[in-house]
């Protein structure tokens, strides 16, 4: 009997369901290694996620998976069943490219990796990974080579984060940044002189941060019958599916920021893997399009909303009575400064929002040298060192706090860091878009009322999760390509008025 179009369309989406399964049970096994694992596991859960890994490539590059596509073919990417053809095509080319031994080596050596960056962060000392990144490297050359390009090899692998992007784009995307930015930081460093952040350091019981955290991501929409938080190193958000969403974060008994605003910061990663359409699931629609879109939703939750005075003029006294030690004496104004201080600082993931974007470009700029071995990994703290001096005037005082902060690295992230800039840039565009859709936005916020903002992006940007490519959302939500003016235009005026510039 003839097989229809619709017959092949059924064996593909079934083919498909079981690779997405296999790769799900891979990524909660690499989120029990960040999280719960015993340290004895980590050479059995190396060969276990290697393993995995190779069964996924083995599936999608099947002769059977490639007839079924071409005989989909050419899909009509605005009905649903066609955006998925169209990017199951994407995923089975890529992956034909890469050698399914490669594919398992990387597994392989970033599952080795992974702890023990985490002992060399701990210890500050570069060497402990240092042989494990000089492993990781080639592998990503390899890759690189193996997938193709055309300009730069480093557009192989951002394209795997960001599809379209390209090594050149991003570097025009910085230039404008940087004309920005400076001026701005130069302005804001010439202007102050006191202490801000004082009222964020002091006692902070773990277990109380942690309930008003859980209070506010709540408020925010997270649906816990549909996710959970733990604790790790670094905190990150995992989509196993759409009913299986879990964050991360990290405490620090001294200091408030990085468990509020990281928990926020996940959250909005979470907002948007809980939001795609179930009808997805087990796909390639079935989660965020690209990376820079997704980093667009935890820097519009992180900073849009929770950096903002109207969020904090709801939210403070319940954040005093927490803390009524640290911070009862702290007025609501005075603590809206401390959290949007500008000071050039160490770590990136607690970086203010205007010197944010130069780490970003600091690791654009250290990666690409990595990838065209420019540069070499004994090289890279010293490196590392003096494009913090030049671009930030600071010097880390010990790798931990320099090339060792990040765990992308030792996951095999080559080409993930630019998405974060990419993503701070998209957030103002968005909520500038969903504000002009619904004006009371900024009130309800006041209220502690997050629907209205919800509503939008579920509606123009989550549900759809990878249907469009990024290019094409962007555009078919707010009408134009990604653009730096209004993210520029909103750091001016938001800390213009803080340092009354």
């Amino acid at each position: 009997m003839t097989e229809t179009r619709e017959d092949k369309l059924r064996q593909l989406k079934e083919r498909l369901a079981q690779i997405s399964d296999v790769s799900s049970a891979n990524g909660l096994l690499m989120w029990d290694r960040q999280t719960y694992m015993p340290k004895g596991g980590v050479a059995g859960r190396a060969e276990q996620t290697a393993t995995l890994s190779r069964i996924a490539h083995e599936m999608l590059v099947d002769a059977e998976t490639g007839r079924l596509l071409d005989a989909l073919d050419p899909p009509d990417p605005s009905s649903e069943d066609g955006a998925l053809v169209r990017r199951a095509r994407r995923e089975y080319e890529k992956a034909t490219r890469l050698p399914g031994e490669l594919v398992a080596g990387i597994s392989r050596a970033t599952a080795l990796a992974e702890p023990a960056w985490v002992e060399a962060r701990a210890r500050s000392d570069w060497s402990l990974f240092a042989t494990h990144l000089e492993k990781i490297l080639p592998l990503q050359r390899e890759a690189a080579e193996h997938l193709g390009y055309e300009d730069h090899p480093y557009d192989a692998l951002l394209d795997g984060y960001e599809p379209g992007a390209r090594k050149a784009r991003l570097e025009r995307m910085f230039e404008e940044l940087k004309a920005g930015l400076v001026p701005l930081i130069r302005s804001i460093s010439a202007r102050d002189g006191e202490d801000r952040e004082a009222p964020l350091h002091g006692a902070f019981d773990e277990a109380a941060q942690e309930r008003f955290g859980e209070e506010v991501i709540t408020r925010f929409g997270y649906d816990w019958e549909r996710g959970r938080q733990d604790r790790t190193v670094h905190p990150f958000c995992i989509g196993l599916t759409s009913g299986d969403v879990r964050i991360t974060t990290r405490f620090d008994p001294r200091w408030l920021s990085p468990a509020l605003f990281g928990t926020m910061h996940e959250t909005g990663h979470a907002l948007y893997e809980q939001g795609v359409d179930p009808a997805y699931a087990r796909t390639p629609l079935g989660g965020g399009t690209s990376m820079g879109v997704h980093e667009s939703q935890s820097r519009l939750w992180e900073n849009l909303v929770g950096r903002s005075r109207p969020f904090w003029s709801h939210f403070y006294p319940g954040l005093q009575e927490a803390f009524p030690e640290a911070l009862g004496g702290v007025g609501g104004e005075e603590f809206y400064r401390a959290i949007n201080v500008v000071s050039p600082s160490e770590i990136r993931v607690e970086a203010d929002e205007v010197t944010y974007n130069l780490h970003i470009l600091l690791r654009f700029e250290l990666e690409v040298a990595l990838i065209e071995d420019s540069l070499s990994v004994e090289d890279l703290p010293t490196a590392w060192n003096s494009k913090m001096e030049e671009y930030l005037g600071v010097t880390p005082e010990n790798d931990a706090n320099g090339a060792l902060q990040d765990v992308h690295w030792s996951a095999g992230l080559f080409g993930y860091f630019p998405t974060y800039a990419i993503g701070n840039v998209l957030s103002v565009q968005l909520f500038d878009e969903a504000v002009s859709t619904y004006p009371a936005i900024p009130e309800q916020i006041t209220e502690g009322e997050f629907s209205s903002l919800l509503e939008w992006l579920r509606e123009n940007i989550h549900r759809h999760g990878s249907r469009y490519y990024p290019d094409e959302l962007i555009q078919r939500v707010t009408g134009r390509p990604l653009d730096t003016a209004p993210y520029l235009e909103y750091l001016k005026s938001k800390f213009g008025e803080l340092y009354e510039l």
